[in-house]
Formats: C-alpha cells, sequence, structure tokens
C-alpha cells in the first residue's frame, strides 16, 4: 500500500478494517477467497492448498505482502486456505472498494502487476531448481524468505522460525532432507535457529546465496 498516491492511502486505511489473528488461527477460509485483499501489517501466515483431509503448504509470506487479490480479478474458485504462523495484524479491504481504487490509481495498478510478475518470476525460479539437490532447493527458499521479508539484525537476516514441515513443503523436499539440511546448517554457522526467540537467524548470507545459486 505504501506505493499508492497519498490520497489514495489514505482513503485506503479509511475504508480498510483490521484483524488481529493469534498462531494458528485461520486468517482466510477457502470459502472466503474473493471478498476482499489482505494486507500483512505484521506477522507470518503460510497459504495451504487443501485437498480432502490434507494440506500442503504453496506459500509463506510476511510483513509487507498482501494476498486476495488474484481470486477478486479471476473470481475462479479457491481449495486453498490462509493460517497464522505467528500473531498477524491485518488489513482487509472490501472487493468492491478494491476494484473502484485500482483503476483510478496507476501507481498502485502498476505495482499491483510488479507484484504479480515477482510471484510468476519466483514460480519459474522454483520450477528451474526442481532437479536440483535439497540443500540448493531449501538455501532458495531461505534466501528468497530473507530478500523478501528477513529484518536486518546485527548478526544478519532475521525470518521466523517457519516449522520445517512448511519449510519442506514450500520447497517440495521431505521433512527429514529439511531437518538434516537445517541442523548442518546451524553446525556450519550458517544460520542460528533461535527456538527461544522463534526465530532464524540467516548469518552468513553471502554462503546461502553462494549454495541456493548451484543450479
Amino acid at each position: 500500500m505504501s506505493t499508492a498516491n497519498p490520497q489514495t492511502l489514505e482513503w485506503l486505511l479509511n475504508v480498510a478494517i483490521e484483524h488481529e489473528y493469534p498462531v494458528g488461527r485461520a486468517v482466510l477460509m477457502e470459502d472466503a477467497w474473493g471478498n476482499a485483499v489482505y494486507f500483512l501489517v505484521s506477522g507470518w501466515v503460510k497459504v495451504r492448498r487443501i485437498s480432502g483431509d490434507d494440506s500442503v503448504a504453496l506459500a509463506i509470506l510476511g510483513r509487507g505482502d498482501f494476498f486476495g487479490e488474484m481470486a477478486i480479478l479471476d473470481e475462479s474458485p479457491r481449495s486453498t486456505d490462509v493460517i497464522a504462523l505467528s500473531p498477524v495484524n491485518l488489513l482487509s479491504i472490501s472487493r468492491e472498494r478494491f476494484i473502484q481504487i485500482l483503476f483510478k490509481d496507476p501507481q498502485l495498478h502498476h505495482r499491483m502487476l510488479q507484484l504479480m510478475v515477482r510471484r510468476l518470476r519466483q514460480i519459474n525460479q522454483r520450477l528451474q531448481i526442481r532437479s536440483s539437490p535439497p540443500a540448493v532447493k531449501l538455501a532458495h527458499t531461505l534466501v528468497s524468505l530473507g530478500e523478501s521479508y528477513g529484518q536486518q539484525s546485527s548478526k544478519g537476516k532475521e525470518i521466523l522460525n517457519i516449522p520445517f514441515k512448511d519449510l519442506a513443503e514450500v520447497t517440495e523436499i521431505g521433512v527429514a532432507e529439511t531437518t538434516k539440511i537445517m541442523e548442518k546448517l546451524h553446525e556450519k554457522g550458517w544460520i542460528i535457529i533461535d527456538s527461544a526467540n522463534n526465530i532464524i537467524e540467516l548469518v552468513n548470507w553471502k554462503q546461502l546465496i553462494n549454495l541456493a545459486a548451484k543450479v
């Protein structure tokens, strides 16, 4: 929203509804897609695909990102939901109001297109590394999360201590492989898994980038 012009930003904030969710709560149910756009003010969420009683994490999103815009624009049904991985603060804007302003503010319109292109690029990158070793794929996931949502700290880039199951599903590798690789990265000092504060410090950023680039 910060890329909208000041008048648009003021209008959006006036019509937005604020939501707070605890860890594990469903932020968006599968039958609610297309009703609103959601902006992540703080916290982390995962987007899941649902198939019967099973679910698979498709993406992990952090502060500054948003979701729900594609369902508004293409109006197709969704078999996905969104779950809070940490305490989450959201702003939602109804479908009607979002469409109303989207096509009146070229700056916001352009930003939405930029985001969609970025997401397509990320999908293409994931396809390109699909046959790469698990460590390369996991490093790519960590670097992507760090670049998109990481907070700078004295030790490096700081991200949420994301459950290994979710990391594994997003990376498309096994949970056992993910656990083994994360433990090895921790032992090598490339990352610090700080369970007490529920964060992962991406300490050796250069080495992680180098590993992720070994396609």
